[in-house]
């Protein structure tokens, strides 16, 4: 049934009615191993053109990033050169189940395991699935994301370090902070192996969806396809703030966590980040900046366990 849905990519016609909808538009639902669906949508252009894969859902409970995925879907194709796919709730299992990090089937983190195993576990499985029937038809790939439930940030892109067309594509998005990581597993990794550009757009947190970031995230998928001909129109001038490291510390105790940081908040080494405190609420730990940087996400939950992200700094 996955090849089926992709198969018809090639199929669809400007201008021609797919999945009930008018305009070169194909719209179908996916199903997986465990019978739960989720949605497809394909947007042919006028002319000939680019393919540009946006995918959000990746994390399930990320919701301005999911929103933001819907509103891509109501472009008009007659205004589209190119073609545009867009795959909003990747993860359903876990936006039913409004679990963080994980997919709830198999406890694996689907942004940690790109480019996936067919023969691997659900999320091994999704990721795969992602990668074969769509990055791989794909000229770009943006893949929207934001703060999980106990997450804040300040908006961000991450591409992958050396990744220079990557670099390029995160640059075009026009995010203020636009961060080189060298993480393995996650979509933005696997674009130079795929031989496309590829990145992660974040912004919003915490379980809200609502402007100005859902905008922000469209808006910015706009200005690519702008950019790369895509759209009609020029987008204003924009110069990002490129940080060549991603450096996340992690929590060596279960406990509390108190936050003592902002977000955005540029930081010198030896800066207070924050307290752990054990279940008595005696101080188990000061985290600080191991060097300067700009903090770009943070938990922002009071509930910490050992191995738990505590702050992402970029430099």
């Amino acid at each position: 049934q996955h090849d089926e849905i992709a198969g018809q990519f090639g199929r669809i016609e400007p201008g021609e009615p797919q999945g009930g909808l008018d305009g070169g538009v194909l719209c179908a639902m996916h199903a997986g191993g465990d019978q739960q669906g989720g949605p497809v949508t394909v947007l042919r252009g006028s002319g000939d053109g680019p393919t540009l894969l946006v995918t959000a859902g990746v994390h399930g409970a990320e919701y301005a990033s999911i929103e933001a995925a819907l509103r891509l879907t109501r472009l008009d194709p007659a205004e589209l050169t190119g073609n545009l796919i867009v795959l909003p709730v990747v993860n359903r299992q876990a936006f039913a189940a409004r679990n963080i990090y994980i997919n709830p089937i198999d406890g694996k983190n689907l942004n940690r395991v790109f480019p996936g195993n067919p023969q691997g576990s659900f999320a091994e499985q999704l990721a795969d699935w992602v990668v074969s029937n769509f990055a791989r038809k794909a000229d770009a790939w943006i893949d929207l994301h934001g703060g999980d439930m106990n997450e804040s940030l300040t908006p961000f892109s991450i591409h992958r370090a050396g990744d220079e067309a990557s670099r390029q594509l995160a640059d075009e998005f026009g995010i203020k902070y636009v961060v080189a990581s060298s993480s393995a597993g996650s979509t933005y990794s696997i674009g130079q192996d795929l031989g496309i550009p590829a990145m992660i757009a974040e912004a919003s947190g915490q379980g809200v969806f609502k402007e100005p970031e859902i905008s922000m995230l469209a808006d910015g998928v706009r200005r690519v396809m702008q950019v790369r001909g895509m759209l009609p129109g020029t987008p204003a001038e924009f110069t990002p703030v490129n940080l060549g490291s991603f450096n996340v510390l992690k929590s060596a105790h279960d406990g509390y966590w108190y936050l003592g940081v902002e977000m955005g908040q540029e930081v010198k080494a030896g800066d207070t980040l924050g307290e752990i405190r054990d279940f008595l609420g005696e101080p188990l730990e000061t985290i600080t900046a191991p060097h300067d940087g700009v903090v770009l996400y943070a938990v922002a939950s009071l509930a910490m366990n050992a191995g738990d992200p505590l702050v992402g700094l970029g430099s």
